[in-house]
């Protein structure tokens, strides 16, 4: 079992989130599960997500909630002077300053990498940004359904046939799989840092970072110079590839192995497949799946889901139910190993999230503290920073600073 009294990996690491949306903020909270101490650093109209639906109150969302565990909120006018000045002095404490606005904004702010570097040397200074900095798009805006776009990703529905037009995938994908990159990235860079003292600056792209991760596949032929081929991995594109009508319902089945494949057919009753050369070449197979696929579409109504779900797993052929979101929610094996954690928010009341699915022995991710409420550790921050009680008063005064009541 975790140590569940140990303190997080990254216990004693700081880190300055100047983040918003979901992109950055599901990378930092992944770090701030970690042990991480995250300060949110927000504008005084505070992250976006905040505003997002359902909320018991405004300014508390629920994707908000789901993003941002695990942080402290300090509000900061960064138009002013002295809320610069702020967040300067708060980044020679810090270990990991990352921001989420576009190159130019990052340039006229004076919160580039060379000017944090002359607050704190060892600064590791991420920008996790729409497009790579050196390219044509540099200073484009970019949010979920625009890379999405971009990398392709919005065009898998047509070129496998579901849609007739292109069409996003209804998750935020980009900003999720972006964010993936730039938890990979800081650890990396922390880990550069503690074995040679010394920071860095990091660019995490969501154009290149969803494109990277469209194209491990969908490359296909063109991975060849000359192309071998169409891009697209058939396998993923082949029009019966989809939970498939039973009798009663849908539910999921992947026979993969020459052995799951005459298996599958052994229980359709179809002995004249077993030997069938689409069946045994596993190369052949490859190039013939959409055909296979569709015999399974055309077999699985002939029985109930449960009698498939029982015959599939006595054969050994991976198949399981489709879910439902709510079904999710109420999944057996999710609730056995903990998947969902419930706590009392201090102003939001009982909170269900999912825990973080990283499993560590020793040094166990927590849920220590829910999603603040906007600006609602400026105080403390400051107080941590050496301001006095005097400059904290006179910075909420002026507006540079603001304090959740």
């Amino acid at each position: 079992m975790p140590n569940q009294t140990a303190p997080g990996a990254l216990a004693g690491l700081r880190i300055l989130d100047l983040t918003s949306v979901v992109f950055g903020p599901y990378a930092t909270q992944m770090l701030g599960d970690m042990g991480a101490d995250v300060i949110k650093i927000e504008s005084p109209e505070g992250d976006v997500m905040r505003a997002a639906a359902p909320a018991r109150h405004p300014g508390m969302g629920a994707v908000y909630l789901n993003a941002n565990r695990n942080k402290r909120s300090i509000v900061l006018d960064l138009k002013q002077p002295s809320a610069r000045d702020v967040l300067m002095r708060l980044a020679a404490t810090a270990d990991v300053f990352v921001h989420s606005m576009r190159p130019q904004a990052m340039t006229k702010l004076g919160l580039d990498y060379e000017t944090l570097k002359r607050a704190n040397p060892e600064i590791i200074h991420c920008s996790a940004w729409g497009y790579g900095s050196d390219g044509p798009y540099a200073d484009k805006p970019a949010y979920d359904d625009i890379i999405q776009a971009m990398s392709g990703a919005a065009d898998l529905s047509r070129r496998q046939g579901l849609t007739a037009e292109p069409a996003y995938v209804p998750s935020i994908l980009a900003d999720k799989t972006a964010g993936l990159h730039v938890a990979i990235a800081l650890l990396t860079a922390i880990v550069h840092k503690v074995r040679t003292g010394r920071g860095q600056s990091v660019e995490v792209p969501m154009f290149e970072s969803l494109a990277s991760f469209m194209l491990v596949e969908h490359l296909a032929g063109a991975v060849f110079e000359p192309a071998e081929g169409p891009m697209g991995y058939q396998r993923m594109l082949a029009p019966h590839r989809k939970p498939y009508r039973t009798a009663d319902g849908h539910i999921t089945v992947l026979p993969y192995t020459t052995k799951q494949w005459r298996s599958f057919f052994t229980l359709a009753g179809k002995p004249e497949m077993l030997d069938d050369p689409r069946v045994t070449d596993a190369a052949l197979r490859s190039r013939m799946i959409g055909e296979l696929y569709e015999m399974v579409a055309e077999i699985m109504p002939s029985r109930s889901s449960a009698d498939w779900l029982a015959a599939l797993e006595t054969a050994d052929i991976p198949a399981m139910p489709v879910n439902s979101l709510e079904d999710v929610l109420a999944d057996r094996h999710l609730a056995e190993t903990g998947f969902f954690r419930e706590y009392d928010h201090p102003s939001e009341g009982r909170i269900r999230t999912p825990a973080s699915p990283l499993r560590f022995s020793d040094s166990p991710a927590t849920i220590r503290k829910g999603a603040p409420r906007l600006g609602e550790d400026s105080r403390a921050v400051l107080d941590e920073a050496g301001y006095s009680d005097d400059e904290i008063a006179a910075l909420i005064d002026s507006g540079a600073v603001r304090q959740a009541e």
